[in-house]
């Protein structure tokens, strides 16, 4: 005996169907939209440091503050006395930099909240990016336009690997790895790059002993 009409089996299967594409693009958008490994897309900070106005419009080079990225797996973060050179001197009343004042009076470092972090089981290492031609602008965007410093990559592992699959596109002469508004060269000069820079081999980049150690 059949329990259900023809086009009632019909009707369930459309519904069905329809719940499995809801589904499916309700996770798509939520995976989408859900922050990247490491908390906040753009936390907040002891101080609304803007990195538009002072490498935007004041020009600052990124090693300024950063200072140990050519040399350390961490790229640094600027000590209060490095803020203080300039604003021993400028905006020395603001209130926006009471936390660095009272830092500089207290000898407490401020504690900034960092925007990339990767899981412990990561190894990232600055220096070797920056000496093989990867430019800050490729994992950073552009931060000479950002008001407040967001983070503008998943970090996922797929991601990475898609650099290191094909690592050509996103290297730019050592010269212009720290000018964010340099435009990208082209693919025969990428390809140059490849050579002169010495980049290792997909299978070993891909490796998984190159970022889980």
């Amino acid at each position: 005996m059949q329990v259900f009409s023809p086009v009632a089996v019909l009707f369930l299967k459309i519904a069905a169907l329809a719940g499995v594409a809801a589904i499916t693009v309700g996770a798509t958008a939520l995976y989408k939209f859900l922050p990247a490994p490491g908390g906040e897309v753009s936390p907040a900070q002891p101080i609304p440091f803007s990195h538009q106005h002072h490498v935007g419009d004041d020009g600052i080079d990124c090693r300024y503050c950063h200072y140990s990225v050519e040399k350390s797996s961490f790229a640094g973060i600027p000590a209060t006395q490095v803020c203080m050179t300039c604003h021993s001197q400028l905006f020395t009343d603001a209130p926006v930099l009471a936390p660095l004042r009272e830092s500089a009076r207290t000898g407490q470092p401020l504690r900034w909240t960092r925007v990339h972090k990767l899981p412990g089981f990561v190894f990232f290492d600055h220096s070797i990016h920056v000496a093989k031609g990867v430019g800050c602008v490729e994992c950073h965007g552009r931060v000479d336009k950002m008001p407040r410093i967001r983070r503008v990559a998943s970090l996922e592992m797929q991601w990475c690997l898609g650099c290191h699959r094909d690592p050509a596109p996103h290297l730019r002469p050592p010269a212009e790895v720290f000018d964010l508004a340099a435009p990208r060269p082209g693919r025969d000069v990428q390809d140059g790059l490849m050579k002169t820079l010495h980049i290792a081999s997909v299978r070993r980049l891909t490796d998984c002993s190159t970022c889980h150690r």
